[in-house]
């Protein structure tokens, strides 16, 4: 990977963070809805939210999990 300014670190640390409560949130909301189809949709969505936190945190560690 190449290598961030601090700008750039700053960026991701602001999008990881948005990534991880945007996961949390829907997966509350999954877990309380009581209309299924409205539930299986925010666990989809809070798997989506889930991968793109995991991808940019492998990124950040230089490809390592």
């Amino acid at each position: 990977m190449t290598n961030l300014t601090a700008k750039d670190l700053d960026v991701l640390s602001h999008i990881l963070t948005g990534e991880e409560m945007a996961c949390k949130k829907a997966r509350i909301y999954a877990n309380t809805l009581t209309d299924v189809a409205l539930a299986e949709e925010m666990g989809r969505i809070a798997a989506a939210h889930a991968e793109r936190f995991s991808a940019l945190f492998t990124m950040l560690n230089g490809g390592k999990k």
